[in-house]
C-alpha cells in the first residue's frame, strides 16, 4: 500500500467518523451521545475514535480547528510587504463567500443548537480561541522582535482574533433568525470590512515584513 493511499484511507476513516458524530449530535444533542455510541453507529472500535479525536468536543470542533490552524498559517505565510491585519483579513472575508451556499447555512443552524444546548463545547470552544490567539500572537512576537507572547502582540492577536469571533457569533444569530443565501454573506462581509478598517487605522502598519530587495544582475 502506497503512503498516499494509506493518508487517503486515514482521512476518510477520521471524516466518518466526524460524520457520524456529527449526526448523532444534531439527534440528540452533544451531552446525551458516547463516544462509544459514535464508535459503533460508524463501524469502528472505541480506540479507533481516540486515535483520531483526542477528546468528545474535538470530534464536534474539527473542522474549526482546521479553519483556525490555517487562519494563523496564513499569517505566517503571507507574502512579504503584507501586514499582518491585512493577510488576516482576507483569509476571513474570503471564506465569508461560502455563506452563500444555503447548505452551508444548514450546517451553521445545527451546530448553533447543538452548541447553545452544551456548556461542555462552550467551554472547549473558548479553549480554542485562546489556544489559536496564542499562537497567533506567538507568530507576531516573531515578526516584530519583541519578547514571546509580548503584551502588544497578545494584544494585536486579541483584537484580529475577536473581529474574527464577532463575526462567527454574527453568522450563528442570522442564520437561526432564518437569513440564509447570498444576502447573508453579503452582510457577513460587509461587517467585517467595517470591523477591520476600524483596527487598520491603528494597526495597518504593524508586522509588514519588507519586500525582498532586488538583486541587480
Amino acid at each position: 500500500m502506497t503512503q498516499g493511499l494509506r493518508e487517503r484511507k486515514k482521512q476518510q476513516t477520521r471524516q466518518l467518523i466526524a460524520e457520524t458524530a456529527h449526526r448523532l449530535f444534531a439527534d440528540r444533542g452533544f451531552e446525551a451521545v458516547t463516544v462509544a455510541e459514535v464508535a459503533r453507529a460508524a463501524d469502528v472500535s472505541e480506540g479507533t475514535v481516540f486515535n483520531y479525536f483526542r477528546t468528545k468536543e474535538d470530534l464536534f470542533y474539527g473542522q474549526m480547528e482546521t479553519f483556525e490552524a490555517e487562519l494563523v498559517e496564513a499569517v505566517r505565510n503571507r507574502p512579504r510587504g503584507i501586514s499582518a491585519l491585512a493577510a488576516f483579513r482576507d483569509f476571513v472575508l474570503e471564506s465569508a463567500e461560502g455563506l452563500a451556499d444555503e447548505e452551508r447555512a444548514d450546517v451553521i443552524e445545527t451546530a448553533a443548537r447543538v452548541i447553545g444546548a452544551s456548556r461542555a463545547l462552550q467551554a472547549r470552544e473558548r479553549e480554542l480561541v485562546v489556544q489559536y490567539t496564542d499562537a497567533l500572537a506567538d507568530v507576531l512576537a516573531s515578526e516584530t522582535k519583541s519578547n514571546a507572547r509580548s503584551v502588544e502582540s497578545w494584544s494585536v492577536a486579541n483584537a484580529l482574533m475577536g473581529v474574527q469571533r464577532a463575526l462567527v457569533a454574527h453568522v450563528r444569530a442570522e442564520v437561526l433568525a432564518g437569513r440564509r443565501g447570498p444576502n447573508l454573506a453579503r452582510t457577513v462581509k460587509s461587517q467585517g470590512r467595517r470591523a477591520f478598517a476600524r483596527l487598520d487605522r491603528g494597526l495597518g502598519s504593524y508586522a509588514v515584513t519588507p519586500p525582498r530587495r532586488r538583486t541587480t544582475p
